[in-house]
């Protein structure tokens, strides 16, 4: 038994050895020495299983984009990717991308013919993560040698490793009017108006939050286009943020966050369900063009969604061969 002095000199020892957590964590569980041995494990093999799965997606996109630079220097390309020889490597790139959705995560894509043979926004709400709308695009291309544009946020150039893989993917961060003007071009165009925000702070509800944006609704009414409506299940469960702690929200509150840490990578079962596109109105406004597409993702949501998200039941449907239904 540990007397109440000894406990608190090794609890100072604790302090200065190791963190304020291990501390508290000793005082509750009271184990003597070999404790740190044991704490120092587990802090190990949790942080193990919370993040390195997340860093295995990183990596493949960093593959992606070493194979892509021996491409570009083998067949002595520039950044032009109308050259029809980048063809060879954007399906190289969609076959490693989509491979790994299907081993990690069993991805499926429903609803593809759903995709309009012209141009179309797809409007998608966006997880911790836009891991999911990789999968997607990687599938579409495959699928139908469809490219889709995607609009990102411009931090992600920022990131040391990725610039020709999303070029190549037709990543895009200007305004509207270069959004219009590649939808009027005959393109796909994918967009997340929920943003880093719906990102952040949205949870395993699948609340859609969008504020008042309605930039999107009236660069597809600009562009006279139809609307893509998708949502990929469980994709809360596979990739989560720290956006609903006290702490980070405190934070964010104050200093306006560009990001907010994640975890997460676990290999739960994705599905993306593609809805019934909204046809281009001349008489809708952009209010009400918004509002229809939040139901309309809302309803995909609650048809294929079992709410609220649990990570265990996720895992355990990649072993379910009965989907919810389409």
């Amino acid at each position: 038994m540990i007397s109440k002095s000894e406990s608190y000199t090794s609890g100072q020892e604790s302090v200065i050895n190791s963190t304020w957590l291990i501390y508290v964590l000793k005082e509750w569980i009271g184990l003597d020495y070999h404790y740190p041995n044991y704490m120092g494990s587990f802090l190990c093999v949790s942080l193990t299983i919370l993040f390195f799965p997340y860093l295995l997606w990183f990596i493949v996109c960093i593959f992606c984009n070493i194979c892509l630079h021996i491409y570009k220097r083998k067949n002595g390309l520039d950044d032009d990717f109308s050259n029809k020889l980048w063809d060879n490597g954007r399906l190289m790139v969609s076959r490693i991308i989509s491979m790994y959705g299907k081993l990690w995560h069993g991805y499926e894509v429903h609803g593809i013919e759903k995709i309009p043979e012209g141009p179309g926004l797809i409007v998608y709400y966006h997880g911790a993560t836009s891991v999911d709308y990789h999968f997607f695009v990687c599938n579409l291309y495959i699928q139908k040698g469809r490219v889709s544009y995607s609009v990102v946020e411009h931090l992600l150039y920022l990131i040391p490793g990725l610039q020709l893989y999303l070029k190549l993917l037709t990543a895009v961060n200007g305004g509207r009017e270069q959004c219009v003007e590649i939808l009027k071009k005959g393109n796909l165009l994918g967009v997340a108006p929920g943003g880093a925000r719906e990102s952040f702070f949205s949870d395993e509800n699948y609340g859609v939050l969008w504020g008042n944006r309605k930039g999107f609704a009236q660069v597809a009414i600009d562009a006279k286009v139809p609307i893509i409506p998708l949502f990929t299940q469980n994709i809360r469960e596979g990739y989560r943020t720290l956006g609903k702690t006290w702490f980070i929200r405190w934070l964010d509150e104050r200093f306006r966050l560009p990001f907010v840490p994640l975890y997460g990578g676990f290999p739960v079962k994705l599905r993306t369900y593609i809805g019934d596109p909204i046809p281009y109105d001349p008489n809708i406004t952009a209010t009400e063009l918004v509002e229809k597409t939040k139901i309309a993702i809302e309803a995909l949501r609650d048809r294929h969604q079992k709410l609220p998200g649990n990570i265990l039941r996720a895992l355990l449907e990649r072993f379910d061969k009965h989907q919810k239904d389409d």
